[in-house]
């Protein structure tokens, strides 16, 4: 069990704090207590904690693309990340870790939004594209990791608790 959590303003020139991203990942601590990993730019913040059970050296979030230009946080886990993977590598695709986060994050690279009909498995994601400015929230088909949300404030807030949101 990881914990993600974030906030994105609409209005572009609002900087998000990266003081309230950490203190919303703080309230999820107890669901990764083995690390945190915050990504911040402009009007965007994700928060993460970490529970390490795959990659334990190099599986820390969140997870960039080999240009920087997508940041992905993670809970769950992609039952078929190793075909996923093996198809990307095919492609032309190299890892430098072993773990199913990295293969989301080329998967999405490939596909597009395409390759959420890839996966197998259980998961909640963000994921920020920088180049289309875009927030991408995912769950799993049947909700087995969940993902809250509201707006709040002229902001879009989320987090795997309901008391990441309120923080």
């Amino acid at each position: 069990m990881c914990g993600i959590t974030g906030v994105f303003h609409f209005d572009i020139e609002r900087q998000v704090s990266a003081k309230i991203v950490k203190y919303m990942a703080d309230t999820l601590s107890h669901r990764g207590p083995d690390g945190e990993g915050f990504y911040i730019k402009s009007n965007i913040g994700l928060g993460h904690r970490r529970l390490s059970i795959i990659d334990l050296e190099s599986g820390a979030q969140p997870m960039y693309s080999k240009d920087k230009n997508i940041a992905l946080v993670f809970n769950g886990e992609i039952y078929n990340y190793i075909e996923l993977r093996d198809e990307l590598i095919r492609s032309g695709y190299s890892f430098s870790t072993t773990s199913d986060t990295e293969v989301l994050v080329c998967a999405y690279q490939k596909w597009g939004m395409d390759c959420l009909q890839k996966l197998n498995g259980c998961w909640a994601f963000a994921l920020w594209d920088n180049n289309k400015q875009e927030l991408i929230i995912s769950r799993d088909r049947i909700g087995e990791k969940p993902v809250y949300f509201s707006t709040i404030d002229n902001s879009f807030v989320f987090g795997s608790e309901i008391k990441s949101i309120i923080a």
